[in-house]
């Protein structure tokens, strides 16, 4: 049987404070499939659960996402989550009292969503 693709859901998420890569990625997911209805199940023959989505995630740092807990963002269907380079990282702003850089990042994350079906 072949994977045919029917879908394909674009998204942004940013964590603003933490550098928290997977907050980041969560948010992009939720991104893409928040203004979704997808209706032509019945159509197809096929249900939610027949879904083969694939989670495409560009991050700078992609081995820090927790592939578990984006894929728990996606309510239906056999998901898998793959992790690239990718995505952007904006340092903080410098101290205006020392002059250095600061610790912190605005970390964001890019999603794209690829909903198949086996025909």
């Amino acid at each position: 049987m072949a994977l045919i693709r029917y879908v394909t859901e674009m998204g942004m998420g940013a964590d603003v404070h933490g550098r928290d890569y997977t907050k980041a990625a969560k948010r992009a997911v939720s991104d893409a499939i928040r203004h979704s209805s997808l209706n032509f199940f019945r159509a197809l023959g096929k249900s939610p659960n027949d879904m083969k989505i694939t989670a495409r995630i560009g991050a700078a740092e992609p081995e820090q996402i927790d592939k578990d807990a984006v894929a728990a963002e996606l309510p239906y269907g056999d998901v898998s989550v793959e992790c690239v380079v990718g995505g952007l990282d904006v340092p903080a702003a410098e101290d205006p009292n020392t002059g250095q850089p600061g610790s912190d990042a605005i970390v964001i994350a890019n999603a794209a969503i690829i909903v198949c079906f086996e025909e």
